[in-house]
Formats: structure tokens, sequence, C-alpha cells
């Protein structure tokens, strides 16, 4: 059991142990099982946790456990809150718990405890940003949440997540870059590199020129910091004239040309960019990440 426990993170183990939320060896009232302990329980009496940070779960990812499940059960129990006699909801192992499902097991083990609503979300942000590999737009919420939600100063939250400030500070800065490039972070198309590159340009519109020739020409992170630095020094000692301003909003999409651009990456399913001049001129580009890929494009432009 200790094992476990010390394997959980620094900042969830305090959790877990702290008196408010952790009731050891506690037994409910009209009820079997003890309140700490690991105890088989019922799927259907488990409901999911709203306040799971994890808004995407790779389908290919379940299915690969659902099936090591089938062969060696649930190695690491899921932890359940206890909401009434016989009824729970679900603390952490949100992955382990859909698994379980898919591979159409009817019950599970589960740590029980008693937490309230601040406690668990607290609880469910640290165990995920501790143990789940969450994109850097996921993590970055997560920590905002932390923040928000349960008024932790980023110092505080360095300490719970064991991470330095720093590391934290950079990954709220995501959540500042225009939606599009956080698009990218989170569906892969650029790295945490890239968009800390990124960051150390103040000018949006410079960024998602940049974001866009990263996806295009497949920049390294290097030259990314090359890009930015060159940008960063035209912004520090030369002042934007009107004549820029004018051509920048003339190079912008409109707000119809941004709805046909998310109606093409609808039909295709890709990340379509248009790039268009001052003069109204420009291209399509219509990336693609494999030759079946590339065949399934193509048959869609035949069609």
């Amino acid at each position: 059991m200790s094992t476990k426990r010390n394997a959980l993170g620094k900042g969830l183990s305090a959790l877990l142990e702290n008196a408010n939320t952790d009731i050891t060896n506690t037994r409910l009232e009209g009820d079997t099982k003890l309140v700490g302990s690991v105890s088989t329980i019922e799927i259907s009496k488990i409901e999911t946790n709203p306040f799971q940070p994890r808004t995407q779960f790779d389908v290919d990812a379940l299915n690969e456990l659902a099936g090591s499940i089938k062969e060696h059960g649930i190695i690491q129990p899921i932890t359940v809150r206890k909401l009434g006699y016989d009824k729970y909801q679900l603390i952490s192992g949100e992955r382990r718990f859909r698994a379980s499902q898919i591979a159409g097991l009817t019950a599970v083990p589960a740590y029980i405890r008693i937490a309230n609503d601040q406690a668990m979300l607290e609880m469910a942000l640290v165990e995920n940003i501790q143990r789940e590999n969450l994109d850097a737009i996921e993590v970055a919420i997560s920590y905002k949440r932390l923040i928000d939600e349960c008024s932790l100063t980023q110092e505080q939250l360095s300490q719970k997540v064991s991470k330095q400030r720093s590391t934290i500070t950079n990954y709220l800065r995501l959540l500042k870059l225009p939606v599009e490039i956080q698009l990218g972070i989170r569906e892969g198309d650029i790295t945490m590199g890239h968009a800390r590159a990124l960051i150390n340009i103040e000018d949006p519109d410079k960024q998602l020129a940049i974001y866009q020739q990263i996806v295009l020409n497949d920049l390294s992170v290097r030259d990314v910091e090359d890009i930015a630095r060159g940008a960063k020094t035209e912004t520090a000692t030369t002042s934007k004239s009107k004549t820029d301003k004018k051509e920048t909003a003339k190079t912008a999409l409109s707000f119809e040309q941004k709805q046909m651009l998310d109606d093409l990456r609808a039909v295709f399913n890709a990340k379509v960019l248009i790039n268009k001049d001052e003069k109204g001129k420009g291209k399509i580009v219509i990336p693609f990440k494999s030759d079946n890929d590339l065949k399934r494009i193509l048959d869609l432009l035949d069609a």
C-alpha cells in the first residue's frame, strides 16, 4: 500500500494523506466497504468525474489498454470518492475506467476516499498532471484551474506538482497564444519548443504567420527561434508604419474566409491553410500525413 502511494507523486500523496480528504479504515454506516481501503466496486455504481481535466482520449490507446486489462486485470486501482450508500464518483483513473468498460468488466478495484468538491478537483488535476501524458495545452489548463479554482499561488502549485515555477509559467503563457496555434499544439502539429519560441513574439499576426511556416515547411525549433529573434529585433528597432498596418490588414483573412477555411478543414479532415498576399492572390495548402492520407484527399477532390 505504501509503495503505491509513494508512486503517485509528491503532490497527490500529500493530498491523500490529508486528514480532511482521507479517512483511513473508516466504515460508513450501512456499508460493508472501508474508506481508505481497496475494494471491488461495480462499474454501474461509479459515475465519472465532472472535474476531469483530460478532454481527449486516444481510442487506439484505450483499446490497447482494454486488451491488457482482459489479459492481466487492472494493476493500478482507480480512486473514487463516496457519494452515498453504494454510490461512488471517479476521482482519478478514467483511462483505466473507460478501458475496463471496453474490456467488458462489470467491477473494478478502487481506493475509496472521502473528499469535498474542492479537494476532489485538486486531487484530479494533480494526479492527471503527474501521471498522464496530457498535451501541453491540457497541462496549461490544469495549472490555470488549480490557480484559479483552488486559490493556489504559482509557488504553492510548483510545490504540489514538484515542478519549477518557471516551468509552470511557461505552460501558462501558452494560453496567451492565438487559438489556432493552441489547437496546433493539441493536434501535434507543433511542439512545446516551437510554441515557446512563438511566445516571445508579441504580434499575434506574426505568430500565426510563423506557425503556418512551421506546418508547411516542417521547421525545427532552432529555425523558429532564429525567426523569432529576427522578428523581435525588428519590432524593437523599427516602429510599425501605417503602410505596414494596411498591408497586415490586407493579408489577413476576413471572417468569411476564415469560415471557408473551417469548412475546408472539415471536408478534408486536415489542417488546410490559406496563404494570401496583399493583392488578394494566394494558394490553398492541404497537408497530408502519409501516402494513404494523400490518396484519401485525392479521392475527395475527385468526388
